[in-house]
């Protein structure tokens, strides 16, 4: 199965109503010639595993990167302009001891503590998208 197949042939033949069943990936953009960046940092500073993408969606350039659920794709876009307020929102575990290792790998960290119930930071990629990583935290009762 490749990144993105659910192994659905998208017939009759699902399980359950029809209906929206999840989000199969994000897709953020980055400008031509970034891809060695995208990479060391996906991988080397999130700790994400790169995507083999199919060979006809290869050659348009970008990449595609994966943790647990979460598939981000990177397309590049001639015009780019970084992504400020629109973000992917990546649950994590362990949220404080990873924002600790995303800046001891040259990450920048931005904590927010305005989402009930959720300890959350933002950071940006090497392009300048903004990335939410957050994760719920207990109610106290």
């Amino acid at each position: 199965m490749t990144a993105g197949d659910s192994g659905d042939s998208g017939g009759s033949g699902g399980s359950g109503a029809p209906g929206i069943a999840g989000i199969d990936h994000v897709q953020l953009a980055a400008p031509p010639g970034s891809e060695d960046r995208l990479r060391a940092y996906y991988t080397g500073v999130l700790g994400m595993t790169e995507l083999t993408k199919p060979p006809v969606l290869a050659a348009r350039g970008g990449c595609w990167f994966g943790a647990g659920s979460a598939v981000l794709h990177l397309g590049i876009e001639e015009d780019f302009r970084p992504a400020r307020k629109a973000h992917p929102g990546i649950r994590v575990t362990g949220i404080f001891a990873y924002a600790k290792e995303l800046q001891a790998r040259g990450a920048e960290v931005v904590w927010d503590y305005d989402l009930p119930a959720h300890s959350r930071f933002y950071s940006e990629d090497p392009v300048g998208n903004r990335l939410e990583f957050l994760e719920p935290t207990p109610l106290k009762g």
